[in-house]
């Protein structure tokens, strides 16, 4: 990580920082999930910088980006990583998205599909309605207060017992984003969300959905129904993690995505 470069610029009217890995190789981009951070990918990207440019961007109201008073909303962060595209000069990037970064990626890629390689979805938020407001209504964002008000010290110690088999670089990681993470971030989780179905019924892009065993957002069926209506749309499954693919299987879904990456026509 130490040849990494951290970087600034302005997107979509508001300051984005970002971790690159570098060098002249294809670029990939790594859209995080909320309450988390471009750095948090940061064992996934390792296993690809060795054969690509590797992008990892804070969204808005996480990490070391802007918090502006508004903008919350998938097309607000649709529009931010289509201008981090643009004002890096990106030629034509496969994006990763988990979660919410998820979301986003399938967002970005309805609006801009010539512009994308390929699509990675690691168990995006795609939620029923009635799912997204039973979310919106819990008390999440009180969660997130309390932590915020409370020390770091011993949300760390809580976490490392809690998240044992994560490594404790990963668990820091983790940990700094949390602090990073601005209330104002939560008004992502205010209904509706995009339609999934429609987003997955325009796929105009090789596209891999990504999911998990007991715990995740999209089950094995669900991932069945939406590979049933696009032929870009493939699935994999990685049983031995639950939502936070990326945390507890950072290892299974780097080579997943490697081998998706490698099937893509350059």
């Amino acid at each position: 990580m130490a040849e990494w470069t951290t970087g600034t610029c302005e997107a979509n009217g508001i300051s984005v920082h970002y971790l690159r890995t570098g060098g002249n190789k294809p670029p990939v981009i790594l859209l995080h999930g909320l309450m988390t951070s471009g750095a948090c990918w940061t064992p996934v990207a390792r296993a690809l910088e060795r054969d690509y440019d590797v992008i990892m961007p804070d969204a808005r109201g996480h990490g070391s980006s802007g918090v502006p008073d508004q903008g919350y909303r998938y097309e607000n962060l649709a529009a931010d990583a289509v201008s981090l595209i643009d004002v890096l000069n990106l030629a034509n990037p496969v994006l990763v998205g988990h979660s919410m970064g998820g979301m986003t990626a399938a967002v970005v890629a309805s609006r801009v599909p010539k512009r994308l390689r390929g699509l990675v979805l690691v168990d995006p938020a795609f939620l029923t309605l009635q799912r997204q407001h039973e979310v919106h209504e819990s008390d999440v964002a009180d969660q997130h207060r309390r932590i915020l008000n409370g020390s770091r010290e011993d949300f760390l110690a809580e976490t490392r017992v809690r998240r044992s088999h994560r490594s404790h670089e990963l668990i820091e990681l983790f940990v700094q984003a949390r602090f990073q993470t601005s209330i104002r971030a939560f008004e992502i989780l205010t209904p509706p969300n995009p339609d999934y179905v429609q987003l997955i019924n325009a796929l105009d892009v090789p596209s891999l959905l990504v999911v998990g065993g007991i715990g995740s957002v999209v089950s094995l069926e669900m991932a069945a129904e939406l590979a049933g209506l696009n032929p870009c749309l493939k699935v994999a499954q990685i049983t031995e993690a639950g939502h936070a693919i990326p945390y507890d299987q950072p290892d299974r879904l780097s080579a997943v995505i490697q081998t998706f990456l490698g099937s893509l026509v350059a």
